[in-house]
């Protein structure tokens, strides 16, 4: 389909918007925290310098982070529109954004330890398709860092020194331990994605779609709502605190996806964003015309 043929400059102008441009639910949720916590204290402190960093980056069309991450992308499209035609320009669109340097050259041969130089590499981006029936192709990307994703967990129910069983509570008793464990590395304050099922695999990706979620929308399963909100509270009363330097501010939000298991496993799966949520979307319709979308 011609519309889809040249899509590189959108997908370049999408890579800009998340890595420079923080949305602006996140920036909300970053100025209610630094109200919750000691004026001139180090969480104020963390804090602020996160807010001007922010400023500075949207100004100036800067990255928001040196490590301006791993672009993990969900594209939807119609039947009939070739997938590896869309990753051949997502691609291209990486490397460019890289010489415009909206992104950094990141990615390094995992033997060598060799910089590729471009931004790109075996899995990098990672791109998951998916056709639907809707006349557009609609892409959704967040930009991964690798200290956030050092800090992701994984754990296998029962965990018997956590007293974790088979059941929500485990999962919080899970999830908490995550965040605590994860201290300031995670670069804190927080969005946590979580998948509760699944297997090794498609559990990791269902928690990093919903790093794709509005911090404050509300998930449609009543008994998930609830515990999103818990382990928000509770994730806040660890006292972890901006960066690691204690606070009252240590998770934005928590989102809970689900995923039917087989009966030997119950795998509970932690995405840990950092406070640059970068993300972005974009809609293009069968003219060629781009939606930017929330």
């Amino acid at each position: 389909m011609p519309a889809y043929d040249n899509l590189v400059e959108t997908f370049v102008e999408l890579i800009r918007r998340a890595s420079t441009e923080l949305p602006a639910d996140v920036i909300q949720a970053l100025e209610r925290g630094r109200a919750k916590e000691q004026e001139s204290g180090l969480a104020d402190k963390a804090l602020g310098t996160i807010l001007n960093n922010i400023e500075m980056a949207r100004s100036t069309s800067a990255p928001i982070c040196q490590d301006t991450g791993t672009p993990v992308v969900w594209i939807h499209h119609p039947v009939g529109v070739s997938t590896r035609a869309l990753a051949a320009q997502f691609e291209t669109a990486v490397r460019e954004a890289t010489k415009r340097m909206y992104l950094r050259p990141n990615a390094v041969d995992t033997l060598t330890g060799r910089n590729t130089g471009t931004g790109s590499g075996r899995g990098i981006p990672f791109i998951h398709f998916e056709e639907w029936d809707e006349p557009r192709v609609e892409v959704r990307m967040i930009l991964k860092g690798g200290g956030s994703e050092n800090v992701g967990a994984q754990y296998r129910l029962p965990d018997t020194p956590l007293k974790a069983g088979r059941d929500l509570e485990g999962v919080r008793r899970v999830v908490l331990d995550a965040v605590f464990q994860a201290q300031g590395k995670g670069c804190a304050p927080g969005v946590l994605g979580v998948c509760i099922g699944g297997d090794r695999v498609s559990a990791f990706e269902m928690s990093k779609r919903q790093i794709l979620r509005p911090l404050a929308d509300t998930n449609p399963f009543p008994e998930h709502a609830e515990l999103e909100e818990r382990l928000l509270k509770e994730g806040n009363e660890l006292g972890v605190g901006p960066m690691g330097f204690g606070g009252k501010t240590t998770l934005l939000a928590v989102k809970i996806g689900v995923l039917d298991r087989l009966p030997a496993c119950y795998f509970v799966t932690v995405t840990y964003m950092c406070w640059a949520d970068r993300k972005a979307a974009v809609s293009v319709d069968e003219a060629g015309e781009a939606t930017w979308l929330s």
